[in-house]
């Protein structure tokens, strides 16, 4: 069984020492959904929400949410980012906006809650905007999708975890 890296012996929460570890090339991507009726994404695509860009606001959210990552989430290291791209879609299938995050970094520690956080804030944002349209609004399917770097390698989610199976 794997150990939690966050609890020390007597199990209470604690950072993670990283002092002695390299730095190295650390990557993560993840994405999430807000899902909305179609004429709210219709509004979202025509740019004739009340509060303006959707789209440009959520993605420039999403980016100072990474940024700020360690001041959100009690253990994290704060680190110097070196790339935040995150990208806000329209997707007639959900129907919604589909919302993904790529970090990076050259450091001790990974960036999986920096993408994750980047996708969180980018997604409520979203909601934010539109939902005096639309407040049925769901954020679903927040997740890690690739992870690499550092000594546990590569991690990406497999074919059949995206399938559900």
């Amino acid at each position: 069984m794997p150990t939690l890296t966050h609890l020390d012996a007597a199990g209470a929460a604690n950072m993670v020492d990283v002092t002695d570890k390299a730095a190295t090339d650390r990557a993560a991507r993840a994405e999430g959904l807000v899902v909305m009726n179609p004429d709210t994404l219709r509004l979202i695509r025509e740019g004739d929400a009340k509060k303006g860009d959707v789209l440009g606001t959520a993605r420039l959210a999403g980016i100072m949410a990474a940024k700020r990552t360690h001041e959100l989430i009690p253990l994290c290291h704060p680190l110097l980012l070196t790339k935040v791209r995150v990208e806000c879609e329209p997707d007639e299938t959900l129907p919604g906006i589909r919302v993904t995050a790529e970090v990076r970094v050259q450091g001790p520690t990974g960036v999986e809650m920096e993408a994750l956080t980047a996708v969180s804030v980018a997604c409520l944002t979203v909601y934010d905007m539109v939902k005096a349209a639309d407040r049925g609004m769901r954020v679903e399917g927040v997740r890690l999708l690739h992870k690499s770097g550092g000594r546990s390698g590569v991690w990406e989610v497999s074919s059949h975890r995206e399938a559900g199976e």
